[in-house]
């Protein structure tokens, strides 16, 4: 997608407070030389839902976030009723040393084709300041091969530091503040929805992407 093809998707939106117009945001991550596309398909970014859907939600996520975890069941809910949502996901750790750990624990399950069991088992406990003990035991008690998770995360540090600074420097040319962040189409939302506020965004995205 190109520069103006993106900028075409991008109105003035008035669904609720937390939705924003992109256009700010883009025009600052094109001056800062990020693409759009970039943020859209890195290849090495975990994708779950549809991937060929018709609509594309990145989630800017910290596994310490209370609202990140508040929002996740009604997050995945959607993406799996409505059966066309590209979801992917930006492990954005920057809650401290122990987000950094398990932002590489569930990056290291993708290549044993486990993120999506790693990412709800951290997402899965509850409260914040979660350490990193707590978070290997529920990484555990998902039923992952804990040996090759260890290994994979080894010999791929250099792979998931990459694509976790690649991360960090999207959310700071888009100008985020804070998890957590869905771009739903051409919106921004910075506010943790329930499944109708997640259902009206994607309905008034497509409405904007046929406009």
């Amino acid at each position: 997608m190109d520069r103006r093809t993106l900028l075409a998707l991008i109105p003035a939106v008035a669904l609720a407070p937390a939705l924003l117009s992109l256009a700010p945001q883009v025009e600052e991550a094109f001056a800062q030389g990020i693409d759009p596309n970039a943020i859209l398909n890195d290849p090495e970014a975990p994708v779950s839902g549809n991937p060929n859907g018709d609509l594309t939600i990145v989630a800017f996520l910290d596994y310490n976030c209370p609202f990140c975890k508040k929002a996740e069941p009604d997050l995945l809910r959607l993406v799996k009723s409505d059966g066309h949502i590209r979801l992917v996901h930006k492990d954005w750790p920057i809650l401290g040393e122990a987000s950094v750990y398990g932002a590489q624990l569930a990056l290291a399950a993708k290549y044993q084709g486990r993120y999506d069991d790693v990412h709800r088992a951290l997402m899965g406990i509850p409260g914040r300041k979660i350490s990193k003990e707590r978070m290997l035991e529920a990484v555990s008690a998902s039923g992952i091969d804990m040996a090759r998770l260890e290994a994979d995360r080894t010999s791929h540090q250099g792979e998931i530091a990459a694509l976790l600074q690649r991360n960090l420097d999207q959310a700071d040319a888009l100008g985020l503040q804070g998890t957590p962040v869905f771009l739903i189409g051409p919106l921004k939302v910075a506010a943790a929805l329930d499944y109708d506020g997640f259902k009206q965004a994607v309905a008034q995205a497509r409405a904007k992407g046929r406009s």
